[in-house]
């Protein structure tokens, strides 16, 4: 799965991307992005499309936690579960900006990146819920946040001859974003990247 992709799209590009964006995001530090760390989405917000941040990895299932500490879900496959179910309308549908993904090569033996062959904006095809109490660190102690992950689908061939079984939905077209955003069916747009739509890259980008 997808635990690590750099987000270095600039506030100002994304802002020209989206009519009427609202930027609540603060300053927002291009880099790498890991998960239960803060990150830039694009949200519908009151007026429009908005962008925030929000903190990497949606509510886990009760059943798969052992105890109160929820390190979050960072990747989803099932959109059948109940558990997911209740997030996937457009309520909560959001689109997280990167500019390039990894997978892991095995133990020990680091991260493949991945980049698109054509130039251009990209964005997973991501949910989020805000307002979340839980426990994410010990040491912290409860805190409340807006959370967000993003859709996992079979890999094409360039991902799974790296990572066999997911890859990340990733969205490549205007018309793909304004779907997503306006409440598409979440079916619809969880296929992978065509093949040889991604080149292998030693780092991000």
């Amino acid at each position: 799965m997808c635990n690590l992709y750099s987000a270095t799209m600039p506030q100002e590009a994304m802002r020209r991307l989206f009519k009427g964006l609202t930027d609540n995001a603060g300053n927002v530090e291009p880099g790498r992005v890991y998960p239960d760390q803060g990150a830039p989405i694009i949200r519908n917000g009151e007026g429009g499309p908005e962008l925030v941040k929000a903190r990497w990895g949606m509510p886990s299932p009760r059943s798969v936690l052992k105890t109160e500490r929820d390190p979050g879900v960072t990747n989803i496959r099932n959109l059948a579960s109940p558990h997911w179910r209740r997030w996937l309308g457009q309520g909560h549908r959001c689109l997280v900006p990167l500019t390039s993904f990894s997978e892991p090569r095995g133990k020990g033996k680091g991260f493949q990146w991945f980049v698109p062959v054509e130039d251009g904006p990209i964005f997973f095809a991501g949910i989020e819920t805000r307002g979340w109490t839980s426990v994410r660190k010990v040491k912290d102690g409860e805190t409340t946040d807006d959370l967000f992950a993003f859709l996992t689908s079979p890999p094409n061939t360039e991902v799974g001859a790296i990572h066999p079984k997911a890859m990340p939905v990733i969205l490549t077209k205007p018309e793909e974003w304004d779907a997503w955003l306006d409440g598409i069916s979440a079916g619809e747009l969880q296929r992978p990247l065509p093949d040889g739509a991604l080149k292998l890259i030693d780092d991000p980008v």
